[in-house]
């Protein structure tokens, strides 16, 4: 049982910071689509920085920067020239697919498999068998409520939930939805390098092309699933790491019993009923920010 909670943790960590990043991006009236692609410049850029500098705080602060100037091009894209969104983030999650890629193979010679001697750092041996889970495994539930009171219970959360909601209100009492919107996206970005970095860093210490394999699309999914509410989303990109994390088990103890393609498709198969389930429950409907970005 221990085993299997931490497997969960594992695999659930990177995904509920990603979620994170959606949250905020969706409150101020962006549908991140984007989450995908700069995660994996997160996770690349650490294994590669880790390899280059030999010392993960160098290698997290290039992760973060990268990040963060990947969700400042998003923004400009959507903001100054006026792009959809939904289009400008799936052309995001292209450009870090295809970049990552790219920069293995400008720097190695070839696209294969960048190790790291080390990865984010452990608890230690003084908690047990939870010693192998990383730094932000245990910083994760303090982040969550801390973001919950940033969106909830702070001048700056009521501000970015009008940016969302009614962007044109806002403006009526002289406050600014774009650089909302600005401030969310970078936020994100730093939540997308530490999502990354537990991912490539946390238990593979390795960086491999397309590693993220769609996490960024189930975070957008857990994002619509929890209505985009700071505590809500996280439930449900833990749950989607739970059924994932069942189907691995499941291979190992039903073998051939069960189509191998089958359990792999688990956790996908809950994301796209989860939002199904959500949109049915809250009858869909666009956000007042999402509205003005789409038809301008």
């Amino acid at each position: 049982m221990i085993d299997l909670l931490i497997a969960i943790l594992r695999s659930g960590t990177p995904l509920v910071y990603i979620t994170l990043a959606g949250v905020i991006a969706q409150r101020s009236g962006v549908w991140h689509l984007g989450l995908e692609g700069i995660m994996i410049i997160g996770a690349c850029a650490t294994i590669l920085g880790i390899v280059a500098t030999g010392s993960f705080a160098l290698a997290l602060l290039i992760a973060v920067l990268l990040c963060v100037a990947a969700s400042v091009l998003l923004w400009v894209v959507i903001e100054k020239l006026r792009a959809n969104p939904i289009i400008a983030g799936l052309g995001m999650t292209g450009l870090g697919l295809g970049g990552t890629a790219l920069a293995v193979e400008a720097i190695f010679g070839s696209q294969a498999t960048v190790s790291a001697p080390f990865g984010v750092p452990r608890i230690g041996d003084s908690f047990g068998r939870f010693g192998v889970l990383s730094i932000f495994v245990v910083a994760l539930p303090v982040v969550v409520a801390l973001f919950w009171v940033l969106l909830r219970r702070t001048r700056f959360g009521l501000r970015l939930a009008a940016s969302g909601e009614h962007p044109f209100a806002l403006r009526s009492i002289g406050g600014n939805p774009s650089a909302m919107r600005l401030a969310a996206l970078v936020i994100g970005g730093v939540l997308c390098a530490i999502g990354g970095a537990e991912l490539a860093g946390g238990s593979l210490q390795f960086f491999a092309q397309g590693m993220t394999a769609g996490r960024g699309f189930m975070a957008f999914a857990a994002v619509v699933f929890g209505a985009a509410h700071p505590v809500a989303a996280p439930a449900a990109a833990l749950l989607f790491a739970i059924l994932g994390t069942l189907g691995i088990r499941a291979q190992l103890l039903f073998g051939e019993k069960v189509p191998h393609d089958l359990l792999q498709a688990v956790p996908y198969l809950t994301t796209v009923v989860g939002v199904w389930l959500s949109s049915r429950l809250r009858g869909g409907g666009d956000g007042g920010g999402y509205g003005e970005l789409r038809d301008r």
